[in-house]
């Protein structure tokens, strides 16, 4: 019989390291479940028991076992197996009955079932047909301990039954729920004593250590030790110093350390952490400038194991052309009054050409000078005609009248325009088009989406300064000045120090910020999007600003609401926003 782990206890005047603070495995509460089922596959089969032991320092704080009625006839191949019969399940509590109590049972614990991959498929799949959510329990499989603890030569198969008998466990498996539960917590406690020589000791290193690490990957975590536990920003470094990945971390050295054991499965960073020779870091005030001193690397440095935001400027934007009959065009550099960025240039021309519809801007592409006249050889009823056709024949201050009204459009100071586009939604609705309503929605959704996110972040641009708040979960506030977009300086009052003083002196000490053309002001659209996204999130205050912040009056902000819905839309659906409200 296998006994309890030996946990060991750190004696008089022996300090405790940062590893052995993060969940012991003395402290941590175990619920080791298994099931059985009327099959091998989660979303067909059902289950017929579950049987789970509650355990804590080696001791049961309690079980749970019951017979569940699967709603169906238990197959005989089953039957033998198990011995649990079509006739035993027949008065049993169906599954919702009895989920319910498990996960009350098993709540704040760590679930460990022997291959945990189908115990936890079956408990999910049931909780989905319940209609309700399952817990994020962190989750040990013994058969993946097993397979990492022990050689092949000691244990040739992981089976449980196998692993019982290596372990001369207490309660023999039997296929059946709470026998099987309770021979699975030798086996746990067992490969836990194994594993303790090894130093491992807190949960995280338990659930670290399971999957495959190489010696040398492992002994790389020496290049972690010098990272302070605070928000920041990390960089692992090449043999020729080169960069060679940035990321944030709200604890820099957990997140770094966790980068040299078996947590890291990524085969492109386990290739990168080879050839890893230093990593540096910035500690930053909190995770705003973490998140702005990222992006700003990442376009410095283009890492080349990073996948996301290494080329700011590659976006694509929609402008109008600077000639006597202006027309969209797509074009890497954004002009005075321009639409995006875009990631793909055809999702840019697809906005373009539906803008340029709405608003009257003509879609041929030959020169006219500015004695010249448009429409003269554009027809309205041709197959694809050009969008200015219908006008007639207009010269260059007849037509410069559709201009202003593109220009008030993507400004937000007209939309006439949006509200004549779901009048035609409605009327292709009304007339049963519902095909011809749909390919509308969907080009609309996407021009809408694109006015509201420039005019957003151009709003954003548009202040000189702004220094703002947000409270943090610990007590104390985070501050942020914002300066034309870039995030200029950040700081932090800890609970009980006077904030005003801190705002002074970050604002004091804050990035001068040159303004550039462009709707942005020459921000990065990225770094616009973090700050207006921490700007939005729950308890941020305006501690003061050089002039109003807000999106335009008339702008596609009021239709964002709709637009997000008619986006992910199936059915046609052509709901107008409520001319009460704005956003």
């Amino acid at each position: 019989m296998t006994s309890p782990p030996r946990f060991t206890e750190s004696g008089p005047g022996v300090q405790l390291g940062f590893d052995e603070l993060d969940t012991p495995l003395r402290d941590t509460t175990f619920v080791v479940v298994d099931l059985e089922t009327t099959g091998g596959r989660a979303g067909d089969d059902a289950i017929t028991e579950i049987g789970a032991v509650k355990i804590r320092g080696g001791e049961v704080l309690g079980e749970f076992a019951t017979l569940v009625d699967p709603g169906r006839a238990i197959p005989p191949h089953i039957v033998q197996l198990t011995g649990i019969t079509t006739a035993m399940v027949y008065a049993a509590p169906k599954i919702d009955e009895v989920l319910p109590a498990f996960l009350e049972f098993a709540a704040g614990s760590v679930l460990v079932a022997h291959n945990a991959g189908f115990d936890v498929g079956f408990l999910k799949a049931a909780t989905a047909r319940c209609g309700a959510a399952w817990p994020r329990f962190p989750v040990v499989c013994t058969v993946k301990l097993a397979r990492r603890v022990l050689g092949r030569d000691e244990a040739p198969s992981v089976k449980l039954s196998a692993l019982a008998q290596l372990f001369r466990v207490s309660t023999q498996p039997t296929h059946r729920a709470l026998d099987d539960a309770r021979a699975t917590v030798d086996v746990l406690h067992a490969l836990i004593e194994r594993v303790g020589n090894l130093g491992v000791h807190s949960l995280t290193e338990l659930r670290d250590y399971i999957p495959a690490v190489t010696s040398e990957q492992r002994a790389k975590r020496t290049l972690a030790a010098h990272l302070p536990r605070r928000p920041g920003v990390y960089m692992f470094r090449g043999p020729s110093d080169e960069v060679l990945y940035v990321g944030t971390a709200v604890d820099l050295h957990r997140r770094v350390r966790s980068y040299f054991t078996g947590s890291e499965t990524r085969p492109r960073l386990r290739e990168m952490v080879a050839v890893t020779t230093r990593i540096d870091h910035v500690e930053c005030a909190h995770g705003l400038e973490a998140g702005v001193r990222e992006l700003r690397l990442l376009a410095a440095h283009a890492p080349p194991y990073n996948r996301r935001s290494k080329y700011p400027t590659r976006g694509w934007w929609i402008v109008l052309t600077d000639d006597p009959f202006p027309r969209f065009a797509v074009s890497r550099t954004p002009a005075a009054d321009a639409i995006g960025p875009f990631s793909a240039r055809t999702a840019a021309s697809e906005v373009s050409t539906h803008l340029a519809e709405l608003c009257g801007i003509r879609t041929c592409t030959r020169r006219i000078g500015r004695t010249g006249k448009h429409g003269d050889r554009c027809l309205p009823e041709a197959v694809g005609a050009c969008a200015a056709a219908t006008f007639g024949v207009q010269d260059a201050a007849a037509y410069s009248r559709q201009v202003e009204r593109a220009r008030a459009v993507i400004r937000g100071g007209d939309d006439k325009v949006l509200h004549d586009l779901h009048g035609r939604l409605d009327r292709l609705v009304l007339d049963e088009l519902f095909e011809n309503a749909a390919r509308l929605r969907d080009r609309a959704a996407g021009t809408l989406l694109a006015l509201r996110r420039t005019q957003r972040l151009a709003a954003l641009a548009a202040v000189d300064e702004l220094v703002a708040a947000r409270p943090r979960d610990e007590g104390g506030w985070e501050f942020a000045v914002v300066r034309a977009g870039r995030l200029a300086s950040a700081g932090v009052a800890p609970r009980g120090v006077p904030p005003m003083p801190v705002v002074d002196a970050i604002v004091a000490s804050a990035e001068t910020v040159r303004p550039a053309p462009g709707p942005f002001r020459g921000a990065s659209p990225e770094e616009l999007g973090l700050v207006a996204r921490w700007l939005d999130s729950g308890g941020v205050r305006i501690v003061r600003t050089s002039h109003g912040w807000c999106e335009p009056a008339l702008g596609a902000g009021r239709w964002s609401g709709w637009a997000e819905k008619a986006r992910d839309a199936r059915a046609v659906s052509a709901v107008a926003p409520d001319e009460r409200t704005t956003t």
